[in-house]
C-alpha cells in the first residue's frame, strides 16, 4: 500500500501531461534556423520547463506550447494555491498555538526544546507561503521583484527541509529515551537538544543559501507573465541548480529520513517486545514515520529524477508534476502538530487552560485540589521503612504521550491517580500514567 502511495505524483504527472515527451521543436515562434534573431533554438533546461533565453533580450524566455499549457494550466493556478491555502488555514494556527503552549506552559525539558523548534519551522514555512499563493492565483505573475523571489524560494525550501532535519533530531531523542534509557541519563540533556536544533537550522540555512545566488525572475515570451523560479536558463543548470537541488534532496531529505527509519525502526522493535500495553505508542510511531515518508519521498524522488537526465526525451515536462508534489509536501506542516502535540491529552488540557484562562485564585485552588487528591488516594507505600513525601518530580510526557521518562532519584516508587510503578532514573514506564504532579515515595 505504501509503495503505491509513494508513486502517486508520477501517476498524477502522466495523467496531466499525457506522458513526459517534450516536442523537439517549438510549436510557435518560427523555425530553428535563420529568420528573426529573437527566435530561440531549442535547448531544454532540466530545472523548470524546457525554455531558452531570447537572443536579443535576456529577460525573456520562450517555451513550447506543451510546456506553456502546463505552466498556465489549472494545476499550478488553482490546485497548488489551494494546497498552500490549506497549509495557511490549518498549519498557521495549529503550529502557532502549539508553539505558544510549549513556550509558556510546558516544562523545560530537552524534548520540549526540540518540539518548539519543529513548531517554529512549520510556522515559518506557513508564513513563507502567501507570496507564492499570490503568484499562482495571479496566473503565474510575480509582482514582488527579483529579491523577493529569491527570498521566497529559499524560505520555502529552507523551512521545509529544516522541518525534516528536526524530525530526524526528534527521532534520535526518542530512540535514546526508549531504547537506551540508562544511557540517556548522560546523553539526553539540554545540551544535546540545543546542539541538534542548532545543527538542523545551520544545515537548512546552508542548503537554502544557493537558492539566493542566481537570478530567478524572467518574462514569458508573447505574454505579460513574469515567472519566479519556474523557468531558468540552461547555462546555470550544470554549474549551479543541479548540484544545489541534488544536495537539497540527498542531505535535506533522504539522509534525515534514513536516520528516522533506523531510529524509529529500533524504537518499534523495542516497543513491540514490551507487550500489548504499548499498542497506542506503536501505532503512533508508525503514523509518524509513515507520514514523513509519504509527504517527503515523492517530491524529492521526482526532484532527483528531474535532474537524472537533462534531455527532454527522458523526462520532458516532469517539472509540471514536481510543482504540485512540492505543494503536497508542505502539508506535512499541518500534520506535525496533530501527531506530535495535540495527540497528547495533557497537551490538549494545556491548550484549553491557556485559551479559557481561569482566575489566579481558581488556578491555585485547582492545583491544591489536584495535589490533595493525589495524596488522599495514596495507598500504602510499596517500600520498606517509614515513607516520607518527597518533592514532586515532573515526568516528561515525550517522547510518546503514553511513554514517559523519569529524571528523579533512582529506585523509587512513583504513584499518581491510577498507577504505581517502581522505576530507575532515566527509565520509562507504560500506558495509563497520570498527569502532573508525580510524587516520589522513598524510604
Amino acid at each position: 500500500m505504501w509503495g503505491r502511495l509513494l508513486l502517486w505524483p508520477l501517476v498524477l504527472g502522466f495523467s496531466l501531461s499525457g506522458g513526459t515527451q517534450t516536442p523537439s521543436v517549438y510549436d510557435e515562434g518560427g523555425s530553428t534556423g535563420g529568420g528573426d534573431d529573437s527566435t530561440p533554438s531549442i535547448l531544454p533546461a532540466p530545472r523548470g520547463y524546457p525554455g531558452q533565453v531570447c537572443a536579443n533580450d535576456s529577460d525573456i524566455l520562450e517555451l513550447p506550447d506543451s510546456s506553456r499549457a502546463l505552466l498556465l494550466g489549472w494545476v499550478p493556478t488553482r490546485l497548488v494555491p489551494a494546497l498552500y491555502g490549506l497549509v495557511l488555514a490549518v498549519g498557521l494556527p495549529a503550529n502557532g498555538l502549539a508553539l505558544w503552549v510549549l513556550a509558556t506552559r510546558a516544562p523545560r525539558l530537552p524534548s520540549t526544546m526540540l518540539l518548539m523548534n519543529l513548531a517554529a519551522a512549520d510556522l515559518l514555512l506557513a508564513l513563507a507561503l502567501p507570496p507564492r499563493v499570490a503568484y499562482h492565483l495571479r496566473g503565474q505573475r510575480w509582482p514582488f521583484g527579483e529579491a523577493a523571489c529569491r527570498l521566497a524560494t529559499a524560505a520555502l525550501y529552507g523551512h521545509m527541509y529544516g522541518s525534516v532535519l528536526l524530525l530526524a533530531a526528534i527521532s534520535l531523542d526518542r530512540y535514546l529515551a526508549l531504547v537506551h534509557p540508562l544511557r540517556a541519563r548522560t546523553l539526553r540533556g539540554r545540551r544535546l537538544a540545543l546542539g541538534l536544533c542548532v545543527a538542523a537550522w545551520l544545515m537548512a540555512a546552508a542548503l537554502a543559501l544557493p537558492l539566493t545566488l542566481q537570478r530567478q525572475t524572467f518574462r514569458l515570451a508573447r505574454s505579460d507573465h513574469v515567472l519566479c523560479h519556474d523557468v531558468l536558463p540552461l547555462d546555470a543548470q550544470a554549474s549551479h541548480w543541479q548540484p544545489a537541488f541534488t544536495c537539497l534532496a540527498l542531505l535535506g531529505c533522504f539522509l534525515p529520513l534514513l536516520a528516522m527509519l533506523l531510529c524509529y525502526g529500533a524504537t518499534l522493535s523495542t516497543l513491540a517486545a514490551s507487550g500489548r500495553r504499548y499498542g497506542h505508542a506503536l501505532r503512533l510511531t508508525a503514523v509518524v514515520l509513515a507520514s514523513a515518508m509519504a509527504f517527503f519521498v515523492p517530491s524529492n524522488l521526482l526532484l532527483l529524477l528531474h535532474y537524472s537526465d537533462p534531455s527532454p526525451s527522458a523526462w520532458g515536462n516532469l517539472y509540471g508534476t514536481y510543482v504540485p508534489s512540492l505543494a503536497l509536501s508542505t502539508l506535512n506542516s499541518c500534520v506535525d502538530p496533530f501527531v506530535y502535540y495535540y495527540v497528547s491529552s495533557e497537551f490538549r488540557d494545556k491548550v484549553r487552560v491557556g485559551l479559557f484562562r481561569r482566575s489566579p485564585g481558581n488556578t491555585v485552588a485547582s492545583k491544591a485540589s489536584v495535589e490533595g487528591a493525589a495524596r488522599a488516594w495514596a495507598p500504602t507505600p510499596l517500600c520498606s521503612g517509614d515513607a516520607k513525601w518527597g518533592r514532586p518530580y515532573w515526568v516528561e510526557q515525550s517522547p510518546f504521550p503514553y511513554f514517559m521518562s523519569f529524571s528523579g532519584p533512582q529506585n523509587v516508587t512513583l504513584f499518581g491517580n491510577r498507577v504505581i510503578t517502581t522505576v530507575t532514573s532515566g527509565g520509562h514506564f507504560g500506558e495509563g500514567w497520570t498527569l502532573h504532579p508525580v510524587w516520589v515515595v522513598s524510604s
